[in-house]
Protein backbone atom coordinates (compact mmCIF):
# COMPACT_ATOMS: atom_id res chain seq x y z
CA UNK A 1 0.00 0.00 0.00
CA UNK A 2 1.06 3.63 -0.74
CA UNK A 3 2.84 5.39 2.41
CA UNK A 4 -0.19 7.47 4.01
CA UNK A 5 1.81 11.07 3.13
CA UNK A 6 1.55 10.43 -0.85
CA UNK A 7 -2.00 8.76 -0.24
CA UNK A 8 -2.49 12.25 1.32
CA UNK A 9 -0.92 14.38 -1.03
CA UNK A 10 -2.99 12.95 -3.68
CA UNK A 11 -6.73 13.72 -1.99
CA UNK A 12 -6.67 10.11 -1.67
CA UNK A 13 -8.41 8.75 1.88
CA UNK A 14 -5.29 8.28 4.37
CA UNK A 15 -4.72 7.69 8.44
CA UNK A 16 -2.46 10.13 9.77
CA UNK A 17 0.51 7.72 10.91
CA UNK A 18 4.01 8.27 12.56
CA UNK A 19 5.35 9.93 8.98
CA UNK A 20 2.59 12.05 8.77
CA UNK A 21 2.81 13.00 12.75
CA UNK A 22 6.78 14.01 12.07
CA UNK A 23 6.16 16.06 9.48
CA UNK A 24 3.14 18.35 11.72
CA UNK A 25 5.67 18.23 14.70
CA UNK A 26 8.39 20.01 12.08
CA UNK A 27 6.11 22.64 11.62
CA UNK A 28 4.58 22.86 15.40
CA UNK A 29 7.73 23.80 16.60
CA UNK A 30 8.17 26.49 14.06
CA UNK A 31 4.86 28.22 14.97
CA UNK A 32 5.67 28.40 18.71
CA UNK A 33 8.73 30.96 17.38
CA UNK A 34 6.11 32.26 15.16
CA UNK A 35 3.38 33.00 17.81
CA UNK A 36 5.75 34.21 20.61
CA UNK A 37 7.55 36.61 17.85
CA UNK A 38 7.21 40.61 18.62
CA UNK A 39 4.97 42.73 16.80
CA UNK A 40 5.37 43.39 13.36
CA UNK A 41 8.26 41.26 12.68
CA UNK A 42 7.76 40.60 8.91
CA UNK A 43 11.36 39.31 8.41
CA UNK A 44 11.01 36.71 11.11
CA UNK A 45 7.50 35.52 10.09
CA UNK A 46 9.39 34.78 6.40
CA UNK A 47 12.32 33.07 7.58
CA UNK A 48 9.70 29.93 9.51
CA UNK A 49 7.49 30.45 6.34
CA UNK A 50 10.30 29.55 4.25
CA UNK A 51 11.62 26.78 6.59
CA UNK A 52 7.88 25.83 6.62
CA UNK A 53 7.73 25.43 2.51
CA UNK A 54 4.79 28.07 2.86
CA UNK A 55 4.93 29.93 -0.58
CA UNK A 56 3.82 33.37 -0.26
CA UNK A 57 4.39 37.17 -2.04
CA UNK A 58 6.54 39.73 -1.44
CA UNK A 59 3.77 42.07 0.53
CA UNK A 60 2.01 39.38 3.59
CA UNK A 61 1.95 39.90 7.07
CA UNK A 62 -0.46 37.29 9.28
CA UNK A 63 -1.22 38.25 13.11
CA UNK A 64 -0.22 35.76 15.93
CA UNK A 65 -1.04 33.62 17.00
CA UNK A 66 -1.82 31.48 13.63
CA UNK A 67 -1.38 27.76 13.37
CA UNK A 68 -1.21 25.34 10.05
CA UNK A 69 -0.75 21.88 10.15
CA UNK A 70 2.08 21.78 7.67
CA UNK A 71 2.76 25.19 5.95
CA UNK A 72 3.99 23.32 2.72
CA UNK A 73 0.68 23.11 1.13
CA UNK A 74 -0.10 26.83 1.31
CA UNK A 75 0.18 29.16 -1.29
CA UNK A 76 -0.33 33.46 -0.90
CA UNK A 77 -0.37 35.60 -3.41
CA UNK A 78 1.05 39.63 -3.04
CA UNK A 79 -0.53 42.11 -0.40
CA UNK A 80 -1.74 39.34 2.27
CA UNK A 81 -3.05 40.39 5.42
CA UNK A 82 -4.33 38.08 8.16
CA UNK A 83 -5.54 39.23 11.48
CA UNK A 84 -5.33 37.47 14.74
CA UNK A 85 -6.50 33.73 15.30
CA UNK A 86 -6.17 32.68 11.64
CA UNK A 87 -6.15 28.36 11.37
CA UNK A 88 -5.15 27.18 7.83
CA UNK A 89 -5.78 23.21 8.01
CA UNK A 90 -3.69 22.72 5.27
CA UNK A 91 -3.84 18.68 4.71
CA UNK A 92 -5.12 19.51 1.24
CA UNK A 93 -3.17 22.98 -1.02
CA UNK A 94 -5.03 26.45 -0.18
CA UNK A 95 -4.26 28.66 -2.72
CA UNK A 96 -4.85 32.56 -2.02
CA UNK A 97 -4.99 35.15 -4.35
CA UNK A 98 -3.43 38.90 -4.23
CA UNK A 99 -4.64 41.37 -2.13
CA UNK A 100 -6.67 39.07 -0.28
CA UNK A 101 -7.31 39.28 3.58
CA UNK A 102 -8.82 37.56 6.81
CA UNK A 103 -10.77 39.31 9.30
CA UNK A 104 -9.64 37.79 12.98
CA UNK A 105 -10.19 34.04 14.05
CA UNK A 106 -10.81 32.97 10.37
CA UNK A 107 -10.56 29.28 9.47
CA UNK A 108 -9.84 27.44 6.40
CA UNK A 109 -10.45 23.54 6.79
CA UNK A 110 -9.32 21.28 3.94
CA UNK A 111 -9.98 18.56 6.32
CA UNK A 112 -12.24 16.12 7.19
CA UNK A 113 -13.58 12.31 8.37
CA UNK A 114 -16.08 9.99 7.28
CA UNK A 115 -19.43 10.80 8.49
CA UNK A 116 -20.45 7.14 8.83
CA UNK A 117 -18.73 6.43 12.48
CA UNK A 118 -17.63 2.57 11.94
CA UNK A 119 -15.54 3.60 9.04
CA UNK A 120 -14.82 6.93 11.02
CA UNK A 121 -13.05 5.20 13.86
CA UNK A 122 -10.54 3.43 11.02
CA UNK A 123 -8.67 6.54 11.42
CA UNK A 124 -9.18 7.33 8.14
CA UNK A 125 -9.06 11.22 7.13
CA UNK A 126 -9.19 13.05 3.88
CA UNK A 127 -8.00 16.81 2.70
CA UNK A 128 -9.94 18.42 -0.53
CA UNK A 129 -8.42 21.54 -1.87
CA UNK A 130 -9.84 25.03 -1.71
CA UNK A 131 -9.15 28.36 -3.43
CA UNK A 132 -9.57 31.80 -2.80
CA UNK A 133 -9.36 34.41 -5.40
CA UNK A 134 -7.60 37.85 -5.71
CA UNK A 135 -8.96 40.33 -3.80
CA UNK A 136 -11.04 39.09 -1.33
CA UNK A 137 -12.32 40.04 2.46
CA UNK A 138 -13.26 37.37 4.47
CA UNK A 139 -15.09 38.45 7.82
CA UNK A 140 -13.82 37.44 11.52
CA UNK A 141 -14.84 33.96 12.68
CA UNK A 142 -15.75 32.76 9.20
CA UNK A 143 -15.32 29.59 8.16
CA UNK A 144 -14.69 27.88 4.78
CA UNK A 145 -14.80 24.18 4.62
CA UNK A 146 -13.16 21.31 2.31
CA UNK A 147 -13.53 21.66 -1.62
CA UNK A 148 -14.69 25.39 -1.44
CA UNK A 149 -13.83 28.22 -4.42
CA UNK A 150 -14.57 31.78 -3.80
CA UNK A 151 -14.22 34.00 -6.92
CA UNK A 152 -12.28 36.93 -7.49
CA UNK A 153 -13.55 40.49 -5.50
CA UNK A 154 -16.08 38.48 -3.13
CA UNK A 155 -16.84 39.42 0.28
CA UNK A 156 -17.60 36.86 2.76
CA UNK A 157 -19.75 38.12 5.99
CA UNK A 158 -18.51 37.72 9.60
CA UNK A 159 -19.15 34.58 11.09
CA UNK A 160 -20.62 32.62 7.89
CA UNK A 161 -19.68 28.83 7.05
CA UNK A 162 -18.60 28.22 3.71
CA UNK A 163 -19.73 25.31 2.51
CA UNK A 164 -20.14 25.58 -1.47
CA UNK A 165 -18.34 28.37 -3.95
CA UNK A 166 -18.94 31.54 -4.22
CA UNK A 167 -19.52 33.39 -7.42
CA UNK A 168 -16.80 36.64 -7.97
CA UNK A 169 -17.88 40.12 -7.51
CA UNK A 170 -20.77 38.81 -4.58
CA UNK A 171 -21.69 39.99 -0.65
CA UNK A 172 -21.84 36.60 0.62
CA UNK A 173 -23.42 35.64 4.34
CA UNK A 174 -24.87 32.88 6.67
CA UNK A 175 -24.65 29.30 7.23
CA UNK A 176 -24.56 28.00 4.64
CA UNK A 177 -23.07 31.16 2.98
CA UNK A 178 -25.19 31.96 0.04
CA UNK A 179 -24.50 35.66 -1.96
CA UNK A 180 -27.01 38.04 -1.21
CA UNK A 181 -25.48 41.20 -3.12
CA UNK A 182 -23.65 41.67 -6.38
CA UNK A 183 -21.31 44.15 -6.19
CA UNK A 184 -20.54 47.05 -8.49
CA UNK A 185 -18.53 50.45 -9.19
CA UNK A 186 -21.64 52.17 -7.47
CA UNK A 187 -20.40 50.67 -3.99
CA UNK A 188 -17.17 52.20 -4.38
CA UNK A 189 -17.75 55.48 -2.40
CA UNK A 190 -19.70 53.90 0.80
CA UNK A 191 -16.96 52.79 3.03
CA UNK A 192 -20.23 51.03 5.50
CA UNK A 193 -23.73 50.26 4.61
CA UNK A 194 -25.65 53.17 3.41
CA UNK A 195 -22.16 55.64 4.49
CA UNK A 196 -20.57 57.59 2.45
CA UNK A 197 -16.61 58.41 2.17
CA UNK A 198 -16.01 61.91 3.82
CA UNK A 199 -14.55 64.53 1.03
CA UNK A 200 -11.14 64.27 2.08
CA UNK A 201 -10.51 60.57 2.15
CA UNK A 202 -12.86 60.39 -1.16
CA UNK A 203 -10.39 62.90 -3.16
CA UNK A 204 -7.33 60.68 -1.75
CA UNK A 205 -9.32 57.26 -2.80
CA UNK A 206 -9.60 59.13 -6.21
CA UNK A 207 -5.94 60.39 -6.42
CA UNK A 208 -4.76 56.85 -5.34
CA UNK A 209 -7.40 54.95 -8.49
CA UNK A 210 -6.10 57.17 -10.80
CA UNK A 211 -2.80 56.16 -10.25
CA UNK A 212 -3.10 52.47 -10.21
Amino acid sequence: MQKQKERRDRNLPYISDAGVLAEQFKTKLLLRSFNRSLPFNAPKEYVLFKLMGLKHGKTIYIEPPFRCDYGKHITIGENFYANSGCLIIDVAKVAIGDNVMFGPNVSVITAGHPIHSAVRNTRYEYGIPITIGNNVWIGACAVVLPGVTIGDNAVIGAGSVVTKDIPANVVAVGNPCKPIKEITDGDKAFYYKNQRFDEEAWKEIQSILNRE
